[in-house]
């Protein structure tokens, strides 16, 4: 069994702090993937992966680094879906857990949306990020971490 790495989509993650929290109780491996500058981690197993500032580069960058039982943690569902085809799992910041039984599921809502705003007849907005997301993102990443290392 290989130890779980967390991937990081990192430009917009308001999660970091957290990761670095339970990621230091496992001491496991942190690889933040951003397309602009980030501030360095005092976390001694956390690096940053920068890359080209072009669309999607970020994700491309993690789908095809991602390795089976890591992790990401990102808010795009493409990039999730991308992951979990690589036997993988994605966490939301907001602490929902995406694998292969439903992460099809939150693609298909995600396209449903992006479909209706485009065609002006839906208008979404994400609610605040606040502290019972925290809490329930720090529950959900401990248990996802204890999954991926009980794996094979």
């Amino acid at each position: 069994m290989t130890t779980p790495t967390i991937w990081v989509d990192a430009d917009a993650c308001p999660v970091r702090g957290e990761i670095e929290r339970v990621a230091e109780r496992y001491a496991l491996r942190v690889i933040y993937v951003a397309a602009s500058g980030l501030r360095p981690s005092r976390y001694e197993f956390a690096s940053i992966k920068l890359v080209g500032g072009g669309f999607d580069e970020a994700d491309d960058h993690i789908a095809e680094h991602i390795a089976t039982n890591d992790l990401c943690i990102t808010a795009d569902m493409p990039l999730a879906a991308r992951c979990v085809e690589r036997d993988a799992l994605a966490l939301t910041p907001k602490g929902r857990l995406l694998d292969a039984a439903n992460v099809g599921g939150a693609l298909a809502a995600r396209n449903l949306g992006q479909h209706l705003r485009e065609a002006n007849q839906a208008q979404t907005y994400n609610a605040p990020f606040g502290r019972a997301d925290r809490s329930r993102f720090l529950q959900v990443l401990d248990r996802a971490i204890r999954r991926l290392q009980s794996s094979p």
